[in-house]
């Protein structure tokens, strides 16, 4: 009797081992890729949220500039005060972030330039207000003024 010899048709070993290098290589590729998109979608969450403070903060000195009519800065404390005849509100301009009553404006931010009609001071009643974020945020410029009240100019 004849052994009948059928050969079944597969793969090689050494057919399945270039078969997993390369599943192998293209699978880090994908997780490779798959990191630097994470990495730029924090960078752009980051951004986002920085300019989103950023506009937070502009419209919070726009509307108190427009709101209180006596605007007044200490250079010493670093702290900038917005009055009338019954009300105040306070802006600390603190080494990592701004502090307004209840409000905190995360940003590392310097006071640049203190105006008073028209001219730099460097303390108390001001009209206008230049602001400088840090290097991290893209050094971006917020700059809010107001109108003088008369009664400002007879003191």
């Amino acid at each position: 009797m004849s052994k009948n010899k059928t050969k079944i048709k597969a793969f090689t070993l050494s057919e399945m081992m270039v078969v997993l290098v390369i599943t192998v290589i293209v699978v880090g590729l994908a997780f490779s890729v798959l990191r630097l998109v994470q990495k730029q979608m924090g960078a752009i969450g980051s951004n986002y949220e920085n300019t989103t403070e950023l506009n937070l903060l502009r419209q919070a000195l726009w509307i108190d500039f427009n709101t209180y009519p006596y605007l007044y800065y200490d250079s010493a404390t670093k702290v900038l005060r917005c009055e009338n005849e019954l009300d105040f509100k306070e802006y600390r301009f603190e080494q990592e972030a701004i502090v307004r009553e209840r409000d905190t404006f995360n940003l590392k931010i310097k006071v640049s330039t203190l105006y008073f009609d028209g001219k730099e001071v460097a303390t108390g009643a001001i009209d206008a207000l230049e602001l400088t974020t840090a290097k991290e945020v893209g050094e971006k410029v917020i700059f809010v003024h107001q109108t003088n009240v008369a009664d400002e100019y007879m003191q």
